[in-house]
């Protein structure tokens, strides 16, 4: 499995929803990423790609394009 297709699971696993649109997904955009589907999403993608999200890559993580930027921090590439 490539990354990419880990980092698209991860988003189906914590929200629990259709592979379909989830590259157009913001933070708030569906009634699963409120605050807690929020942190259910950080630690998937931590466990994912064995990293420790900082505080602020959390808080800034506001979309699907978003996460991308923020793993490339860590070394994930796509």
């Amino acid at each position: 499995m490539t990354n990419l297709e880990k980092y698209k699971d991860a988003f189906v696993k914590a929200f629990e929803i259709p592979l379909d649109g989830v590259e157009n997904l913001t933070y708030q955009s569906i009634h699963e990423w409120d605050s807690v589907g929020h942190m259910t999403l950080m630690a998937e993608l931590e466990d994912l790609f064995d990293i420790t999200l900082e505080m602020d890559d959390i808080i800034d993580f506001s979309s699907y394009a978003k996460g991308i930027e923020t793993l490339a921090k860590y070394k994930i590439t796509f």
